[in-house]
């Protein structure tokens, strides 16, 4: 079973978590799925396949999966994948008691990686990007946000955007790109920050012209642009018509979440500093607030995003694993449930939904992250009898099977 061409297939006897519906996990104990090239043409109970089979010709294949789980694919809404080098040392550097912020402004960090991703060419870069997103799709990953943001020259910038595309064309996972060219200062701007907005909003018509963006992305914090060099990016990209989305609030209270909600922002991310303000802004642009626990645990932040706040409000709330080399070197976005779980104190649905149905939405994705007629055939069967025992395990890899856009995984992603 590996064609998407071959007809209609059925996957049977599952426990179907498809986060559709009004009940609890959109639950279906003993569940069934169709599948019509890379859609969901049906699915229900199983003991409802004689009805809804009736008036059409039977499935090209069947597979029972004898009370295995099924949910929608996994959706990593916030990644940095396209990079060169490495930043273990600067782990080390931290573990010796140097700040995020100290070892950015003594030349490390971002543009530590900066300097190793523009001395790689196109084919290294995206081999290590391959092999990156190749360890997501065995977690369970269908769909996967990547930014740019280190490269910082018009030239760079654009190779790795188009890097981030051509994963999304030769691996079976979906992409969206976003421009994160506000993502620091690079060094050949020095003192220059003004300067420095202006090349980056001169970069998006190009990116726009060429395919390669989605989205517009800026960070705004103590270590990256203030709130007017912010507004900036965001009108370029209003002008342009690409959505935005914002590092908001992660080191400070910059008022960031506020500003990119007034830009009906698709999502702010991190959020540790978030102030009342910015959630009330937030809910009134139906920004999502994507929480980010890798980050907060690999820089042993101590200031918890205001959970219980957003969630009094009302915003919704997704996980990501924010994958990259300086604060989250991490690959599973099913460690992220634990720690959303753990750190962050979600219940283990909201953590699902953080990673499924929310995630969708800060990617302005309708089609996927819940299991329905008509959506994408984007799912995961994984060894396991409920959903809530991903939340609570870690350090196992339990995806059995992935399905993208009806398609099964090639054996070879998973060796």
């Amino acid at each position: 079973m590996t064609r998407a061409d071959d007809g209609r297939r059925l996957w049977r006897h599952a426990r179907i978590a498809s986060f559709d519906g009004e009940r609890p996990w959109g639950w279906i104990d003993d569940g069934a799925l169709l599948v019509e090239g890379a859609r969901i043409a049906w699915i229900g109970p199983d003991s409802a396949l004689p009805a809804a089979l009736a008036a059409a010709s039977p499935p090209a294949a069947e597979v029972d999966l004898g009370g295995a789980l099924l949910t929608p694919g996994l959706i990593d809404c916030h990644t940095h994948l396209v990079y060169a080098g490495d930043r273990a040392a600067e782990f080390d550097l931290r573990l010796q008691g140097a700040s995020y912020e100290q070892i950015a402004r003594a030349g490390g960090g971002i543009r530590s990686t900066v300097a190793a991703t523009r001395a790689a060419d196109d084919a290294r870069l995206f081999e290590l990007a391959a092999a990156r997103a190749r360890a997501l799709i065995v977690d369970g990953v269908t769909t996967v946000e990547i930014k740019s943001g280190y490269g910082l020259t018009e030239r760079d910038e654009a190779r790795c955007l188009a890097v981030a595309r051509r994963i999304g064309r030769e691996l079976p996972v979906a992409v969206r790109t976003t421009s994160l060219g506000a993502h620091a200062l690079p060094p050949e701007y020095e003192g220059r920050a003004d300067d420095y907005i202006d090349a980056v909003c001169r970069w998006m018509p190009a990116q726009q012209a060429a395919g390669l963006v989605d989205a517009v992305d800026a960070f705004c914090d103590t270590v990256g642009f203030g709130p007017a060099q912010t507004r900036r990016v965001f009108d370029a990209a209003r002008a342009l018509g690409l959505p935005v989305k914002l590092h908001a609030e992660q080191l400070s209270d910059q008022g960031g979440a506020a500003l990119a909600a007034s830009y009906g922002a698709l999502s702010c991310d991190h959020l540790e500093h978030l102030s009342a303000a910015g959630i009330a802004a937030m809910k009134a642009a139906g920004t999502v607030g994507v929480l980010l626990p890798g980050a907060y645990y690999f820089l042993r932040e101590t200031r918890l995003p205001p959970v219980a706040a957003l969630r009094e409000a009302g915003v919704p709330i997704a996980l990501a694993t924010d994958h990259n080399p300086g604060s989250s070197p991490c690959l599973s976005l099913v460690l992220m449930l634990n720690m959303g779980c753990t750190l962050f104190r979600l219940t283990p649905e909201q953590a699902w939904c953080g990673v499924t149905v929310e995630a969708a939405r800060a990617l302005a994705l309708a089609d996927r992250g819940r299991l329905a007629a008509g959506l994408r055939a984007d799912f995961a069967v994984w060894d396991a009898e409920h959903p809530r025992e991903l939340c609570y395990r870690f350090g196992h890899a339990p995806c059995r099977q992935r399905v993208f856009g009806g398609v099964a995984d090639n054996p070879v992603l998973r060796r």
